[in-house]
């Protein structure tokens, strides 16, 4: 009997379990999964199949065999609000092979190379916002607390507390599975909430944001509301962001190789070490490549760079820029022992994003690229002339530009391997090649309005 099995068993046992979700994500971090009994237990530990061109881009024709989710045990855990049923995260198999355009399965590569050759492990943390919003009756959405209408609403008590009981819901059942729920506020938008837990080893955290997001929508739809983590849901509030808290640590020691001692140096006052300030370099170096990763969708260049919301201020990066405890850079350094990735959004696929952002760093690693000086400007009060004259790139402007900014990437290319049949950075950036062309084919409200009578 396999060790897979044997866990699966005894767990299930242990439990109660009277089914298994065999959970897997496709390239834009949907979740798909089949209800298995634990009667069929032979389907869940060999593995659940999938016809993979019904799921997405996974790289399959109506012709292809079948996609198998293979269990990882280590996954397992049961469904907070559920009794009955446990959720184990799968790895795809394809004829008895690890399949290549698996996000898991890339990240998993990626994140067993970094302990192999260098002794090291990546950690992450994330703080992933989202909006509550309703369905209106003529089709749109709008904020799910009508009372939530304050021009700064960033904190506010009263729109926490009448969100209460969801949000104390959310944050029980983090507990439960183990995330450590240390905080939940009201963010910069109406109606927009961020709801954090602890950092881990990087794969641990991409599973746990699967289900977390997941399990913000089902818990919303409960309470009679919808979630959503699309990066710029209102064109008038501010957007989503998953800002990234990054760090490499010793595998053996179990120590920060961020985190500079009382004797160490540090060459930009920031409390890095100079393989922090590497690192930082090399995601700097290849932020824009990254951008059809980590900013995965057209909507994700509407919350960047766009005019300030009702607050007075927007909080996405639109340089590639890196400081400290300044929200107006692209990374921020708030305490010397990780960096902040603020460039990541609501949309991203954490397996995917994790492996971009480790890839850029270690090339930064390898090449001992230097970040140059911490930038202090407030980069959202300077013009953009004045922005490019200290040597400061924008980001790209839409996903378009973004997707070709990755075609032929070769550190994103090596980072997230060949499938036999071209490399998966690439194939990525020719989906969302096609994306874009989809959305801009699309004749939009806004369109109508100005051009319909102008000429």
């Amino acid at each position: 009997m396999s060790e897979t099995r044997d866990i699966l068993e005894a767990r299930a046992a242990q439990d109660g379990l009277e089914f298994f979700m065999t959970m897997f994500v496709d390239m834009h971090g949907r979740p798909c999964a089949k209800l298995v009994p634990v009667s069929a237990m032979d389907v869940v530990c060999e593995g659940a199949g999938f016809a993979g061109f019904a799921v997405g881009p996974m790289g399959q024709s109506p012709a292809s065999p079948d996609m198998i989710a293979a269990p990882d045990p280590n996954s397992y855990f049961k469904l907070p609000w559920r009794d009955g049923v446990a959720v184990v995260m799968c790895d795809i198999n394809v004829e008895g092979k690890l399949w290549p355009y698996t996000p898991r399965v890339i990240l998993s590569r990626v994140l067993d190379r970094l302990r192999q050759e260098r002794d090291m492990e990546l950690m992450v943390g994330v703080e992933a916002e989202y909006h509550l919003v309703r369905r209106t009756p003529e089709g749109g959405i709008g904020i799910a607390d009508e009372l939530d209408t304050q021009d700064m609403p960033c904190y506010d008590a009263k729109g926490l507390t009448r969100m209460y009981d969801y949000l104390t819901t959310i944050s029980r059942y983090m507990n439960q599975l183990g995330y450590e729920n240390y905080a939940n506020d009201h963010e910069d938008g109406n109606g927009q909430f961020e709801q954090n837990f602890k950092y881990a080893d990087a794969l641990t955290t991409a599973d746990r944001l699967i289900f977390f997001r997941y399990m913000v929508h089902i818990v919303a739809r409960d309470f009679g509301m919808a979630a959503t983590f699309m990066p710029k849901p209102f064109t008038h509030l501010t957007g989503n962001g998953l800002h990234m808290n990054t760090s490499l640590w010793s595998v053996d020691a179990k120590k920060n190789l961020f985190e500079k001692g009382a004797k160490g140096r540090d060459q930009y006052g920031l409390g890095l070490t100079p393989l922090g300030y590497n690192f930082c370099a090399g995601v700097l170096e290849h932020a824009r490549a990254m951008a059809a990763i980590t900013n995965p969708t057209v909507n994700s260049y509407k919350r960047m760079g766009v005019a300030a919301p009702n607050s007075g201020a927007t909080w996405a990066p639109a340089y590639v820029a890196y400081g400290g405890n300044n929200r107006t850079q692209m990374m921020r350094v708030s305490e010397g022992n990780r960096l902040e990735v603020r460039s990541v959004d609501g949309a991203a696929n954490p397996y995917l994003a994790f492996s971009a952002v480790l890839a850029a760093g270690l090339d930064g690693v390898d090449r001992k690229l230097d970040p140059g000086k911490p930038n202090v400007d407030n980069l959202h009060d300077m013009h953009p002339h004045e922005i490019a004259a200290k040597g400061i790139t924008a980001m790209p402007p839409t996903l378009l530009h973004a997707a070709e900014e990755l075609l032929g990437n070769t550190v994103m290319q090596q980072a997230l391997g060949h499938t036999g049949t071209e490399y998966y950075s690439d194939y990525l950036a020719k989906v969302k090649s096609e994306e874009f062309r989809q959305w801009h084919a699309r004749v939009s409200d806004w369109e109508v309005e100005r051009y319909l009578t102008l000429f």
